[in-house]
């Protein structure tokens, strides 16, 4: 592995285009200001929303101006801090953006509460009376939906002040592994040493030396081990702030609260952890077949993302925006041609692995007059290239529902979220699967597969286990402590292993304690085996030739949260309260699994 790079030393083609949010830090602040400066007009609304349907409308314009640059504001800030988490300026920034957004959060915070006091009957006679009202039908449905759990004007404002303080929790954690957290290097088979950093260690996972790969996940794992007990308390505190939000909207459990407000069943929930309990011995067969590739005697938690052949395959930057660009190419010209100048032209992705740029990758949502950005840390192989077709996926969600729909539907809903970026990486997938027949070209595009599978029908499920054990705990009054999290998580990872792999507790049982961002949302991380279930089925209708079905997802794209979101699905032809998908989606699993055995016995 390379060393990372300074951030000051990365090529301005492999940076994202923030200066066409905003074209210096002093403009930021000065949008900040001046955002702040417009929420004063705001109150000669409050109280009168229901004089007239002008007044109305003319409050929601000005609101939607707000809301958009509001998100501008929190993107920039976002940048400024993801990219060198150790930069005090950029830790700055997100924090006036999180201060604005709080502010602004309170400003507008009458609306709803105030809206339930006019009526669902006059709201509803407006709906008829004006056709510049339609806009707002879905709104008003979702608004009555949760009437029974909208408060008073003075406590939901006093919600919107919490926004800020209950974020820092999430920041502090951030904050914690992105910046202070400095890793004992690795060491390869040679006995030389390795940089261990958040933008590195996945490259090390992904190598083909077993001492490096043990060296970094045991020195990865001790230093959130030695941190455990703060992590525990943040991630405790975080917990009782949704049971505390939780009991103030009046609802009986906090998995009740989180799905309700997005419109969930709760039953699509444990539907899903009882599909994959069911499955798990797909799982031990896997691990079976990947020791057995490997000949090792003892499969371990480093090797799971081992290379299985010596083969390497190279694929730079560009070559993996072909690749994408011709798996997508059903999807239609648009489409293809907005995604490669995304990644080739408009600088929409962040992609050396500099030194200090935080973990993981992501894809900003952002509002129509700016585009959607990539954070990540490409290293050249079929890995990296997976993870920005992901990405993009993402992004061309943010960008055709963000012209589509206005502020208060683009924001599509977590559920619908991790759909369109498992789409992109299913129809890649296949593509490179049919279009390329060389074994071991293969073999590593099934590797990716189940390095996907492996994250969001293993992983996810079981952090979702154990977000509702931890919970119901904090629910019930029952403590909760470093030590306690790391028995639960460990038990629940000896079940999904079966046996076949070797479990070192306390550094599998951290697990939770690396999930910096994903357990800090509420219940978002059984969200994933949701999306990539409603992607496969997708993909299917899509490459099975089901007419209009490329047409469908583009509308999926659009809808935003213009609709439920089950109904958002249907757009896309799926039936997600239906079990159906997420069953469909362990079978792809399973002839994943087999045709890797095969490919590996021979």
């Amino acid at each position: 592995m390379p060393t990372p790079l300074p951030r000051s030393k990365v090529k301005k083609h492999q940076t994202w285009n923030a200066e066409s949010v905003f074209s210096s830090p002093k403009k930021f602040d000065a949008e900040i200001n001046s955002l702040l400066d417009s929420l004063a007009p705001l109150k000669k609304y409050q109280g009168h929303l229901g004089d007239s349907l002008n007044i109305f409308l003319e409050a929601m314009d000005a609101i939607e101006i707000i809301s958009k640059r509001a998100a501008k504001i929190q993107v920039y800030a976002t940048m400024a801090s993801a990219v060198n988490t150790a930069d005090q300026k950029g830790a700055a920034m997100n924090g006036k953006a999180m201060s604005a957004l709080a502010q602004v959060g309170a400003a507008t915070s009458f609306v709803d509460p105030e809206l339930l006091a006019i009526g669902e009957v006059k709201l509803h006679n407006w709906l008829k009376d004006d056709l510049r009202m339609k806009l707002y039908e879905q709104y008003f449905n979702d608004l009555f939906r949760k009437q029974a759990h909208v408060r008073n004007a003075e406590v939901e404002e006093i919600l919107g002040m919490l926004r800020d303080p209950f974020s820092n929790t999430r920041n502090t954690t951030n904050m914690l592994a992105n910046a202070d957290f400095k890793f004992k290097p690795a060491r390869n088979s040679k006995g030389k040493k390795v940089d261990l950093t958040q933008s590195t260690f996945d490259a090390i996972l992904n190598g083909s030396d077993r001492k490096a790969r043990q060296s970094a996940w045991e020195n990865y794992n001790d230093q959130y081990l030695e941190h455990k007990n703060t992590l525990a308390s943040n991630l405790t505190t975080s917990i009782k702030q949704n049971v505390f939000n939780m009991r103030v909207r009046k609802f009986n459990s906090s998995l009740e609260s989180t799905l309700f407000n997005g419109d969930v069943p709760v039953e699509m929930f444990h539907n899903l952890l009882s599909i994959f309990q069911k499955n798990l011995p797909l799982w031990h067969k896997y691990w079976k077949i990947r020791r057995k590739a490997l000949g090792v005697k003892t499969l371990h938690p480093y090797d799971v993302w081992a290379p299985l052949t010596t083969k390497k395959h190279h694929v730079p930057f560009k070559k993996a925006v072909d690749y994408i660009s011709d798996g997508l190419a059903p999807m239609g010209d648009e489409y293809v041609s907005v995604m490669r100048k995304g990644c080739l032209k408009n600088r929409w992705v962040d992609w050396a692995p500099n030194a200090g740029k935080r973990q993981g990758a992501f894809s900003t949502r952002v509002p129509q007059d700016t585009h959607p950005f990539i954070l990540m840390s490409y290293t050249d192989d079929i890995g990296s290239m997976s993870t920005l077709s992901h990405e993009l996926g993402h992004s061309m969600h943010a960008y055709y529902a963000s012209r589509a729909q206005p502020m208060f539907y683009y924001l599509y809903p977590s559920i619908i979220a991790e759909t369109a970026s498992n789409f992109n990486q299913a129809m890649t997938r296949a593509h490179l699967l049919k279009s390329n027949p060389d074994k071991y070209f293969q073999i590593a595009l099934l590797e990716e597969a189940m390095d996907n599978f492996h994250r969001y029908f293993f992983i996810m499920p079981t952090l979702a286990r154990f977000e509702l054990e931890t919970h119901q705990r904090i629910e019930k009054g029952q403590p909760l402590t470093a030590d306690s999290m790391i028995e639960l998580m460990a038990d629940l990872f000896s079940e999904g292993f079966g046996g076949n792999m070797n479990l070192d507790r306390e550094r599998v049982g951290i697990t939770w304690g690396t999930f910096t961002t994903h357990l800090y949302i509420d219940y978002y991380s059984f969200q994933y085996a949701i999306g990539i279930s409603a992607a496969n089925a997708i993909t299917k209708r899509i490459l099975s030739g089901t007419p209009n079905a490329s047409e469908d997802h583009i509308e999926f794209l659009k809808a935003g949260s213009s609709k439920s979101p089950m109904d958002v699905f249907k757009t896309a032809g799926v039936d997600m309260t239906s079990t159906q998908p997420i069953e469909d989606a362990f079978e792809v699993l399973g002839d994943y699994i087999d045709r890797l055995g095969i490919l590996t016995s021979k």
